[in-house]
């Protein structure tokens, strides 16, 4: 919701720079995702391995 009334003070203050990041915006969306997509890549073993060092704990914890 914010981000779409950033958008419209935008579009009263300038409205061809607006537009323009109307446009822009789902080709830069669609150029991020595979560095998006690899940082999920890389994110997740981490996260894998941290459950599984702290499984023991857990299972003690219960």
């Amino acid at each position: 919701m914010l981000s779409f009334l950033l958008w419209c003070l935008l579009f009263v203050l300038c409205w061809p720079l607006a537009l323009l990041a109307l446009v822009l915006w789902p080709l830069v969306w669609l150029i991020t995702l595979p560095f998006r997509l690899l940082g999920m890549l890389i994110s997740w073993p981490f996260v894998w391995l941290a459950a599984l060092i702290w499984l023991p704990w857990r299972l003690m914890r219960h």
